[in-house]
């Protein structure tokens, strides 16, 4: 069970210290613009090009680069074009970022881009990875995916 209190210490100050529940306390502090944002992060869209499944709004000069550098190996260049930081999810330096919360992110993004692919590709078996073990850089947080043998 995830502990949203101690990943949004602030919900325990609503209510003169009774708190708050992480649905009201959007309620109270969101707003529909960043909404929209967040949707297109939390069920991203996936296009198949050339037998490649990748994260729309790759370029083809990005993935003709990838293919040069990692030859024939469909999965290595799947796996770097559909890479993600998850400290790029938001700016530099934002001041909140913590293992804690990179973690719980990636872990929620694993768990979407598994449904995701199986429901947008159902003929088709995907690797879906994010290494939470700790690291001394949060920005090496990373989710990517590829598709396993077999596909394409």
């Amino acid at each position: 069970m995830t502990d949203f209190a101690k990943l949004i210490p602030e919900l325990k100050d609503w209510n003169n210290g009774d708190g708050i529940s992480i649905e009201s306390w959007i309620c109270c502090s969101g707003n529909f613009q960043f909404a929209i944002g967040y949707s297109a992060l939390f069920w991203p869209s996936f296009v198949e090009f050339e037998g490649y499944i990748l994260r729309e709004g790759f370029t083809i000069d990005g993935l003709r680069a990838w293919e040069r550098q990692c030859g024939s190996d469909r999965r290595a260049v799947e796996s770097v074009m559909n890479h993600l930081h998850i400290a790029d999810t938001h700016y530099v330096g934002c001041p909140d970022i913590n293992r804690e919360r990179v973690v719980y992110l990636g872990r929620t993004l694993r768990d979407i881009y598994t449904v995701k692919l199986a429901w947008q590709f159902p003929a088709r078996s995907f690797t879906v990875s994010f290494d939470d073990s700790d690291c001394d850089d949060l920005s090496d947080y990373q989710i990517t995916f590829f598709q396993n043998d077999g596909n394409a």
